[in-house]
Parts: structure tokens; C-alpha cells; sequence
């Protein structure tokens, strides 16, 4: 078991604060802000965060580079073995993890188990840093000159990660940084913080050297610190599009390379001839499963006129069997981050009914196996909602299923393509012309055919189009290691000792 004494401290007012992590060990820093950390099940403060003034986040950029300077010259060996253990020990504790994610964010046991399973993957993917990191060699490019390529570690990079998946987010990111040679500083979300520190644990005990990855928690300020600092050579976020935006700006102005992840409205294309059931499985799964606090979520339904009246009963059948409450309960969805979120989605509600949209199915009515005091909305289904409504443009970020009604597989398509956002998409239809037309049409990063949640596997990469992502670097696979590595162009020649003389123009061609 991880010793969560070396994460965390209690005052004298026995009210425990989650310390930063630096240089391999909790640090209180010298701000002395803090944050409130919530079970969201019970609706009660559970501790207290530390929030790092700048002055902190400079710290541990200082402790970063300095532990930098010995772990870029770490043999790859060293550093796969590093990387195979944290992924030995990680598979081991992953129920306590996963304890620790429901405490902190509400999703239920099962959905936090699985995002540590993601998040594994790219650990997994890591460990052959070996095979991703070569480069290119071409011999006798001209007479005697030869020209190769390098891939180096950028240095300290950061990682701002967001409250929905506090484990796998950073997994993302970390597990290639760390494998590429860079040093690390994450600042996880404030909301649940408690999983970056654990894993951080977790890699010290794998063998990782202390200071190559710190935690710093906090809310803007550390956000802007690690923005502008002049040693943080790379930032990677996963957030909302205006906050994406806005740290992409930023970084790129203080010229850093950006991974910026943003938001997402995911729409799911049912034409005439989908299996209904196999759809409103699907839409059911991916629209309420982590209370669709998930960027990944399908939030749109588009269903062919056609069909559209049987496949709202399909899905509605099917939402009243699900059990909302405590994550700990074995129920199928728990509650939304903070009594604050939940407020703003419930909100939607009452704007689809003064948009002319139908409430098939209101969240704010269903029945609760948790404490009353918890942050809860049930799974809500919204037919009929018009295209011009918020509660279609906006990204809701909670459990509420929309039902857009279209004419069919054109009218469906250019819904998709006149989006904001370019995240995921789904089409559902056993007609496989339409599919392979759809996967070449829809204007959206990450596309399922008969795959609700298109998410790729760790050796794919990971991001969306238009608003939904900002820079040119997905998340993982690829272009994760090309993210967090900088390419060098050697061109070399050995002369022989009876070659010579000077020559002031370019190389020739015999």
C-alpha cells in the first residue's frame, strides 16, 4: 500500500491537507492557500489542497531541471525498467486507485477501474520507448557525408490535467515524457487531486529519481506560472475549449510547444437501417456513464425521422433501469463533481422546456440510493431540441442525452460538420457504403462506426478537429513522442586522409 502519510499532513484543526509533491516527497511550499476537496457523494468537504503561489511552481521547475540534468543521460534500458515497474505496481494497487478517483470525482467503481485501464495503456505503449525514439540514417547523401537524425528529451515539460479523469489524463501524458527523458511538472485539477499524488508515490517506488516528476496543485495562478515560466519547454492540457485556447495562446506566446485538448459536442448518426438496439445500448452507455462528464460522451443523438419515435422509447426503456448513487454502491452512475456543476446542467432542463423541446426523461426526478445531501442529477433524455437551443451548442458536461431529428443521412452529416467542435463522432447503420462515406466526410477528429466512444488505442493518437484541440500534437501514441522530443539533423563526414583542398561552394555529386 502506497503510505499516504508521505502525500498529505493533518494541522491541529485535524483538517488534512494534500501537500505538493517535490523532489520525491510531500512539500508544503510557502503559499498558504488552500482549496476544498469534496466527496461528491456526500455533498462534505473531505480535506483541504495546498494551491502554490508562483514562487512554488518555480521551485519545482528549478527542482525539475536540476533532476533533468541526470535523467536525459539515463540509459534506455534504465528508463523501460523504470517504466515496466510503475506498470507492475499500477496493475497491482489499481483497486486502490480506483477508491481514490470515486472518493474524489463520484464516477462508480467500475467506470474509475476502467479509465485506469486506459490510462495503462499508454503506460504500456511507453515501455517501447526504444523502437519510438530512433531516428534516421542515410549514408553517402554526397561523396563521404553521411546524414542522421536524433530525437532528444525537450527538458521540463508541464502537464495541466482536468477533474474528469484525474488518473488517465496524466497517465496520457507522463508515462511518455518520462519515457522520452523529459522531467516533469504536473498540476492536476484541484477538485480531485489526490490520484497525482499517489501515482507519483507509486513511480518513486518504481525507481524513478526523485524530482524527474512533481505535483503542484493550485488553481490559476500555478496554471499561469507554468504558462510563462521561461524553463517549461512544453505544456499539454486536456480542458474546456475556452481554457484550451486560452493556454495555447499563452504558452505559444512565451514560446513553448502546446498540446491543447478542448471541448467537444459528440453527435451519434442513427440512420433507417441500425440495429435500434444495439444504438440505444450504445447511446444509453456513452451518453450517462461517468455522469457524461467525459469529453469523449455522445451528447447528441441525430435520428433519422423514420426511426426516431421508436429509438426514444428504446432509449428510454433502457435509462429507466439504470441506479443513480453512491460510486462505492455498485450503482451505474454516480454523482457530478461539485454541487456547482450539478446546478448548471440541471439549469439546461428548464431551457429545453422554453426552447420547445421535450423532457422525455428529467434527471431531477430520479430515485437515489446515496446521501441526500450529495451532488446528484439522474440520466435526462431531451427530444425534439432544436439546433439553436444552448442545450445543443453548449457543451453540457453532465448527463443529458439530446435528441436532434433530421431528414436523413445528409441533413444528419452537415449538423455534424457545421459544429463548433471536432471531437468525436458516431455512425450507427449496417450499410457499409454510408460508413465509409461518413468516415470520410464528417469534418471530426475520432470517428465510430458502430463505436459510440471512439477512443484509439494507445499506438493510434488521440485528438479532435476545430475547436477541440489546439497545436498540431495529438495526445499518446505517434505524436506523443514526437511531442516531447525535438528532433536533431547530424550531417557527418569522415575524411580520408588523402582527400582535401579547399572548395568554398556546395557539395558535388560524383
Amino acid at each position: 500500500m502506497t503510505d499516504t502519510t508521505t502525500l498529505e499532513r493533518t494541522d491541529q484543526s485535524t483538517t488534512t491537507i494534500l501537500e505538493h509533491w517535490v523532489r520525491g516527497a510531500a512539500w508544503a511550499g510557502e503559499s498558504e492557500r488552500t482549496g476544498q476537496v469534496y466527496n461528491p457523494a456526500l455533498g462534505t468537504v473531505q480535506k483541504q489542497v495546498r494551491f502554490a503561489s508562483k514562487a512554488d511552481v518555480g521551485a519545482a521547475v528549478d527542482v525539475a531541471s536540476e533532476a533533468w540534468a541526470q535523467w536525459r543521460d539515463a540509459s534506455i534500458a534504465k528508463r523501460q525498467t523504470v517504466m515496466f515497474a510503475f506498470r507492475e505496481l499500477l496493475n497491482a494497487r489499481k483497486g486502490e486507485l480506483a477508491e481514490i478517483l470515486t472518493a474524489e470525482h463520484g464516477k462508480v467503481l467500475s467506470d474509475a477501474l476502467g479509465e485506469i485501464a486506459r490510462g495503462m495503456e499508454v503506460v504500456e505503449f511507453a515501455c517501447g520507448l526504444g523502437h519510438l525514439t530512433k531516428g534516421a540514417y542515410s549514408e553517402n547523401v554526397s561523396t563521404g557525408i553521411d546524414v542522421y537524425t536524433l530525437r532528444q528529451p525537450l527538458g521540463v515539460v508541464g502537464i495541466i490535467s482536468p477533474f474528469n479523469f484525474p488518473a488517465m489524463v496524466p497517465l496520457w501524458f507522463f508515462s511518455i515524457a518520462l519515457a522520452a527523458g523529459n522531467a516533469v511538472i504536473l498540476k492536476p485539477s484541484e477538485k480531485d487531486p489526490t490520484a497525482a499524488n499517489w501515482m507519483a508515490a507509486l513511480l518513486k517506488e518504481a525507481g524513478l529519481p526523485d524530482g524527474v516528476l512533481n505535483v503542484v496543485h493550485g488553481d490559476k495562478e500555478a496554471v499561469d506560472a507554468l504558462l510563462e515560466h521561461p524553463d517549461v519547454q512544453a505544456i499539454s492540457f486536456v480542458g474546456s475549449t475556452p481554457i484550451a485556447k486560452y493556454v495555447y495562446e499563452t504558452a505559444t506566446g512565451h514560446g513553448k510547444r502546446v498540446q491543447a485538448l478542448g471541448g467537444a459536442k459528440n453527435h451519434m448518426l442513427v440512420l433507417p437501417d441500425a440495429d435500434l438496439d444495439l444504438a440505444a445500448d450504445a447511446a444509453v452507455n456513452a451518453g450517462f456513464g461517468s455522469a457524461g462528464e467525459r469529453c469523449m460522451a455522445i451528447s447528441v443523438v441525430l435520428a433519422v425521422d423514420t426511426i426516431a419515435d421508436e429509438f426514444v422509447q428504446k432509449v428510454s426503456e433502457r435509462m429507466a433501469t439504470l441506479r443513480t448513487g453512491d460510486g462505492m454502491k455498485g450503482c451505474d452512475m454516480g454523482p457530478l463533481i461539485t454541487g456547482q456543476h450539478r446546478d448548471k446542467v440541471t439549469s439546461y432542463i428548464d431551457v429545453a422546456g422554453t426552447d420547445g423541446a421535450t423532457v422525455v426523461v428529467d434527471g431531477r426526478d430520479a430515485e437515489i440510493d446515496g446521501d441526500a445531501n450529495g451532488f446528484w442529477l439522474g440520466p435526462t433524455l431531451i427530444d425534439r431540441v432544436p439546433t439553436t437551443s444552448t442545450v445543443y451548442t453548449d457543451e453540457i458536461f453532465g448527463p443529458v442525452l439530446s435528441v436532434v431529428r433530421v431528414e436523413g443521412y445528409e441533413d444528419g452529416l452537415d449538423i455534424i460538420n457545421s459544429s463548433l467542435y471536432g471531437n468525436g463522432t458516431a455512425i450507427f447503420t449496417n450499410d457499409g457504403g454510408a460508413a465509409r462515406r461518413f468516415q470520410r466526410e464528417a469534418q471530426v477528429g475520432m470517428i465510430g462506426i458502430n463505436v459510440p466512444i471512439p477512443v484509439p488505442v494507445a499506438y493510434h493518437s488521440f485528438g479532435g478537429w476545430k475547436a477541440s484541440l489546439f497545436g498540431d500534437a495529438k495526445a499518446y501514441g505517434p505524436h506523443g513522442f514526437e511531442f516531447f522530443t525535438a528532433e536533431k539533423a547530424i550531417t557527418s563526414r569522415w575524411l580520408d586522409p588523402s582527400h582535401g583542398g579547399l572548395n568554398l561552394g556546395f557539395p558535388q555529386h560524383d
